[in-house]
């Protein structure tokens, strides 16, 4: 092996290393721009039909959010409901 391969091999090896980190801060960013979690659209979903059953609601006035405080996840739930 010769001086030129090591210094290749050294270049490799901080490339890879380079790219690992962008990578990992890549998915950090994606993990913390996710906001809500995989079961909310159907969450969603059931909790209007379980309105429905007994207030006729429309869909797109229903407002369904999850904040994070500290260690505890607050679900919010907006369904303007109809006069009597």
């Amino acid at each position: 092996m010769s001086f030129f391969d090591l210094l290749r091999e050294r270049e490799r090896k901080q490339t890879a290393s380079i790219a690992k980190e962008r990578l990992q801060i890549i998915v950090a960013h994606e993990r913390g721009q996710r906001v809500q979690p995989d079961y909310l659209p159907a969450l969603h979903k059931e909790l209007i039909a379980v309105v429905r059953k007994y207030v006729n609601i429309s869909d797109d006035k229903v407002q369904v959010s999850l904040e994070d405080h500290d260690n505890c996840s607050i679900l919010e739930v907006n369904i303007p409901l109809p006069d009597r």
